[in-house]
């Protein structure tokens, strides 16, 4: 008679999510291993390029880029636990003995999702307060090739506005509110999509309203004539705000930071679909662990001797790869715009939910 309970009994419950735990740390412990390896090797170079730089460097740069590693890579390592787990315990006729009992096949898996789902609130918490920080630090040293960092200035770099069908791009950004300075400006001016002029300055500052150019010249491209002037006032609908939020980095802000920039974005106009976006993937992005038992549950039933046990365990390889490819895809049309921010995040999230419940449920129950 099959039980209606959610688990088995706890001695198989423990046992199940011991031995799940066990093979994915094990294999994350080897991913990190070997994939940090590579990632020296290939960094090795530039970093003691650097006068100065050692063998301490090389653990510096270690340390900040393994946690960056080990975010990317745990929902890959519980994909290939619960395989290596549910293949071996197929194999040894373990499944077979626990549906003999009478545990159905979402009881075996049970354990396992609520193991994951631990593992997903440790990893928000991990992701936050340490991958973050360390993904902040990792990219203002590399910005300096590895260098000394200089202290934060406020300054800003490689700055993109929007106005219009206009775009305004600022070389270096320095201050902030009606202090802001811009250096090496760029204004891209168009007309319904079309190309039709190109502005060059040296320097700009805020006027309230619009910006004030010095050593201006103009390329008319219809004309295919140059302009030049002392100085000129352009962007009357630009906010400095808009320079000084332009950079928001949703790898280097944590959770709330990320929201708080969010709605200052909002509020000076800007688009916030990519932050958005990356701010529910925060969410998803954990939460995408416990959707690996369910995707390579396949592994565990059906008769290991029937020599089908190696084609279930690719085919749960497959639906796991398949929903990282779908999720990577949805974040990219998420921060495009195509798709809505909470849509990017989540969809490929329940999608593959409704498809890993609908395979446990054709295959077994």
């Amino acid at each position: 008679m099959i039980s209606f309970n959610f688990f088995p009994s706890w001695r198989l419950s423990w046992y199940l999510a011991r031995s799940f735990l066990k093979s994915s740390f094990a294999v994350l412990l080897g991913l990190v291993g070997i994939l940090m390896m590579l990632d020296l090797l290939g960094e090795s170079g530039e970093i003691l390029a650097q006068p100065g730089n050692g063998e301490a460097e090389l653990w510096r740069y270690a340390g900040l880029r393994i946690p960056q590693i080990i975010q990317r890579f745990l929902p890959f390592a519980l994909l290939l636990g619960t395989l290596i787990t549910m293949a071996s315990m197929n194999q040894h006729s373990e499944v077979i003995a626990m549906k003999a009992a009478g545990v159905s096949a979402h009881q075996i898996i049970a354990p396992l999702i609520v193991t994951s789902l631990f593992i997903a609130a440790a990893n928000f918490v991990f992701n936050e307060r340490i991958v973050t920080r360390a993904t902040a630090a990792l990219n203002a040293w590399s910005d300096v090739k590895y260098g000394n960092v200089p202290p934060e200035s406020g300054t800003q770099t490689n700055v993109w506005v929007r106005e219009g069908d206009d775009l305004i791009f600022a070389r270096q950004v320095v201050g902030s509110g009606p202090d802001t300075r811009l250096q090496g400006v760029t204004i891209y001016d168009r007309t319904g999509g079309t190309l039709t002029g190109v502005l060059n300055a040296q320097s700009g500052r805020y006027t309230n309203p619009g910006w004030e150019l010095a050593g201006t010249r103009r390329f008319d491209v219809e004309k295919g004539s140059v302009a030049e002037a002392p100085s000129l006032r352009v962007a009357a609908t630009v906010d400095p705000v808009q320079f000084t939020l332009a950079a928001v980095d949703p790898n280097e802000q944590d959770f709330w930071q990320l929201r708080r920039s969010i709605d200052e974005l909002e509020k000076a106009g800007r688009s916030i679909r990519s932050a958005e976006s990356s701010w529910w993937h925060k969410l998803s992005g954990p939460l995408s662990g416990i959707l690996m038992p369910l995707l390579a549950a396949i592994a565990a039933f059906g008769l290991a001797r029937s020599g089908q046990l190696f084609l279930r365990a690719v085919t749960g390889m497959g639906l796991g790869f398949s929903y990282f490819v779908a999720d990577n895809f949805a974040l990219a049309m998420g921060n495009f715009g195509a798709y809505p921010p909470f849509l990017a995040a989540w969809g490929p999230f329940f999608l593959f939910l409704l498809i890993g419940e609908t395979v446990l449920v054709r295959s077994e129950e």
